[in-house]
């Protein structure tokens, strides 16, 4: 029940990476849920925003928080189409997200266990399960796609 839920809400993260590709950004979709009402959907911006913190994790955080009033979310699964970096699993983990579902790991840059692994950290007082491969294939298609027809 769990992993179709979660298939379902990464489908709507991948169709947000495909906004994203839209108009030039690198394809990255997030969806914020609660007790499987989106609360937030957002694509990465920081081309277009000028703002290199304009994430689609960053987005989605900042929408939610506004439309609850508060920057806390617990209570709330984070979907995104590829693995957060430092920066966006340092929001979540203050923004008490209790889970954060990604799609294609990032080798290079990504914080939930491949270059690094923020959320398994004991010192920081919240803790965020994190789980990956959630439909990596068309997670990493949808980046492929990109960069092949931007060369």
């Amino acid at each position: 029940m769990q992993a179709d839920l979660d298939q379902q809400f990464m489908a709507l993260a991948i169709e947000q990476a495909n906004c994203a590709a839209a108009v030039g950004e690198v394809p990255v979709g997030a969806v914020l849920v609660r007790n499987g009402q989106v609360l937030a959907k957002a694509f990465n911006q920081p081309i277009g925003l000028h703002d290199p913190s304009a994430h689609a994790e960053m987005q989605v955080l900042r929408t939610a928080g506004r439309v609850e009033g508060n920057y806390r979310l617990p209570g709330t699964t984070l979907y995104v189409t590829l693995e957060p970096c430092a920066m966006c699993a340092g929001a979540m983990l203050h923004a008490r997200v209790d889970r954060v579902v990604y799609g294609a790991p990032d080798p290079k840059t990504g914080a939930a266990g491949s270059a690094l692994n923020l959320f398994a950290n004991s010192q920081i007082n919240h803790q965020t399960q994190a789980e990956g491969g959630v439909l990596a294939e068309e997670c990493g298609q949808v980046l492929k796609r990109f960069f092949k027809e931007r060369r």
